[in-house]
């Protein structure tokens, strides 16, 4: 007779899954709030956020597509698709690399520029309004709450121990 092999998946407690279910519920209505605005410019919002990574580049550090590809989470392939089409929405150009000519660094146009500014101005007014709530719901995400909720060095279980 076969052995049932033991659930080594810790239990979650039905309270931290709310919590953890109503954080990602306000995440996802501040992305989707993104999204609607970036369209409504005329964008999309993963050129919304090739607009922030890249004017927002550390002093010092290139602006690449190796560089916006990790920021964004996204291969380089899809970086540089994602920059073919935001330089044809004439929101950012490729210039040429000086200290190393097989690559080349983005920057943002001034529509790049215009959009970006219009575009940050309304998610701050929106995080205003909708901020305090993905707050509280962090908040209670991160109370210790017995057993398996506790937070282990200001990351969650999962997070501490490698599991993620």
């Amino acid at each position: 007779m076969p052995v049932a092999k033991k659930n080594k998946t810790a239990r979650v407690a039905p309270a931290k899954l709310r919590e953890l279910a109503e954080f990602r519920y306000q995440l996802r209505r501040f992305l989707s709030f993104s999204e609607m605005a970036s369209e409504a410019v005329g964008i999309s919002a993963q050129q919304y956020q090739v607009l922030q990574v890249i004017a927002t580049v550390p002093e010092g550090r290139p602006a690449s597509i190796s560089y916006l590809a990790e920021r964004m989470m996204v291969r380089h392939n899809s970086a540089v698709e994602l920059v073919d089409r935001t330089v044809r929405a004439g929101l950012v150009r490729r210039v040429a690399d000086e200290s190393d000519h097989r690559r080349s660094l983005v920057e943002v146009t001034a529509r790049g520029h215009e959009l970006l500014a219009r575009l940050a101005g309304q998610h701050l007014i929106e995080l205003g309004i909708a901020g305090p709530e993905m707050v509280r719901a962090l908040r209670r995400l991160l109370e210790p709450g017995g057993g398996n909720g506790k937070v282990a060095s200001g990351r969650l279980p999962a997070l501490a121990e490698g599991k993620i």
